[in-house]
């Protein structure tokens, strides 16, 4: 029987959760000023409100209030507040469970399945929110975003509790640790899995970036330990207590890698325990993934054999290097990558694979649009031929972005560069350059099912264009 998530919150932000006896949280974001559906929640049945101290009601709303007899608070910081409410109305369930957390520019998603797989097949009962979906055992749930907000976030611990789950991996985004989101959290362990371009839409500046990352450190219990890549330039900048893994010596969690290609194999040793992996999965990046989940089961108290079983027996990641047999022989891989370094990770890892690569990809609007050029020249540099397209381009041009990436694209580039805006049109024109053989990397989208144009979420599914194509 399927599993259903509560559709009326204690506390919320979105008056989507609003119902009989709700505390309204009005935060102001960047798009919409919380303030402003205060009377909408009210008619909804909230009864109290909290608002930031400096914040300024409309006359309507304060006579509204004060007719309804609505219990107005003001805070310090209503992100803050709406952590510790949601927390305290859940019965604060963080503390009754083993919590995980992995931040990083990539590998995030795909570290949070493994470990939850590998603790699963421990004889675990377990829990995942993550951008790729949310889990409590078998039960699936929709993921709105990377981290969940934390009226969302505690109701899905609290009925992890309910549900008896005994450990959760949660993937923890960067503007999560700054915008408050896990407030209340604490971690058994951690995982840096690496660190890149990324997110310049909304940080100021990389090393912004950075220090947001470094917060996750500040949700570690005292007892808890950090996992950190040992081999990623930036990360052996961090002075805090961690524990390093990779292949290279500095690493106490040693990884070789002896096969990159499917399936990926090799060995993990930690203090004396060796752990071979054989994996259903391929390339370099993913091992680093294994690394990861595989240090921090090892932690929990996870033996090597159910590590090795786990990850012998792990099908991958929805959205994450999916890989699809077309009709003429062409080889169709749909994956989230959406910055420069997974470009560039991804496209080497194809390239050995094949002698046509063909790469179809876009940008997403109202993001980083410093990294538009650079994923262009990734691209225009690797494969065969670029076909750049559409990403989400929200309500920025898609002209304009699609010039954008192709100003990043050197004269004499290796590949044959075409621009087609409508992201169907795209994907036939590759198939239409595809033959046996080839190699058809569809790069952005990953598990989504729409394309954001304009303000408007439109039903899109490259599962289903591609099972079309003749």
């Amino acid at each position: 029987m399927q599993l259903t998530f509560p559709k009326i919150f204690p506390v919320t932000a979105h008056t989507d959760f609003v119902g009989h006896g709700t505390t309204f949280v009005a935060i102001k974001g960047t798009t919409a000023d919380g303030t402003d559906f205060i009377i909408d929640a009210v008619k909804k049945g909230a009864q109290t409100v909290v608002v930031q101290d400096d914040a300024v009601l409309a006359a309507e709303t304060v006579r509204f209030l004060g007719e309804k007899k609505i219990e107005l608070v003001r805070v310090k910081n209503c992100r803050a507040a709406l952590a510790q409410l949601s927390a305290q109305a859940a019965d604060f369930p963080a503390k009754k469970l083993r919590l995980f957390g992995v931040t990083g520019t990539k590998g995030k998603t795909t570290t949070c399945h493994l470990l939850m797989h590998i603790l699963k097949t421990a004889g675990r009962s377990v829990g995942l929110l993550s951008t790729a979906g949310n889990k409590i055992g078998e039960h699936e749930f929709p993921a709105l975003l990377t981290t969940a907000q934390p009226d969302y976030l505690h109701q899905f611990l609290k009925l992890c509790v309910q549900q008896g789950v005994t450990d959760v991996a949660v993937e923890v985004a960067a503007q999560a640790l700054v915008l408050h989101r896990v407030d209340g959290l604490l971690f058994d362990a951690v995982v840096f899995t690496n660190f890149a371009r990324e997110h310049l839409e909304f940080f100021d500046s990389m090393d912004a970036y950075f220090n947001a990352k470094l917060r996750i450190f500040d949700f570690l219990k005292p007892d808890g330990v950090a996992f950190v890549n040992g081999d990623d330039q930036k990360l052996l900048s961090i002075q805090k207590p961690v524990v390093r893994f990779g292949m290279t010596d500095q690493c106490a969690i040693r990884a070789t890698l002896t096969k990159a290609g499917f399936p990926l194999q090799g060995q993990i040793q930690a203090e004396g325990v060796t752990v071979a992996i054989d994996a259903q999965l391929v390339g370099e990046y993913n091992f680093y993934n294994i690394s990861a989940a595989v240090s921090v089961a090892l932690y929990t108290g996870v033996l090597p054999e159910y590590c090795q079983k786990a990850i012998a027996t792990f099908s991958g990641v929805p959205g994450r290097f999916e890989w699809y047999q077309l009709k003429n022989n062409a080889i169709c891989i749909i994956d989230s990558a959406h910055n420069p370094l997974s470009f560039e990770v991804l496209l080497h890892t194809v390239r050995p694979l094949t002698d046509r690569l063909i790469v179809v990809f876009g940008a997403g609007g109202l993001r980083d649009a410093g990294r538009r050029p650079l994923m262009g020249g990734i691209v225009a540099a690797v494969a065969d031929y670029a076909i750049i397209t559409t990403d989400n381009p929200r309500t920025e041009d898609a002209a304009v972005i699609a010039s954008q990436i192709a100003s990043g694209i050197n004269v004499g580039a290796k590949a044959e560069v075409f621009t087609e805006l409508d992201r169907t049109k795209a994907i036939q024109k590759a198939y239409a350059l595809s033959m046996p053989g080839s190699f058809i990397m569809l790069l952005g989208k990953g598990v989504e099912q729409y394309q954001i144009i304009g303000t408007q979420k439109i039903p899109f599914s490259e599962r289903l264009i591609i099972q079309n194509l003749q």
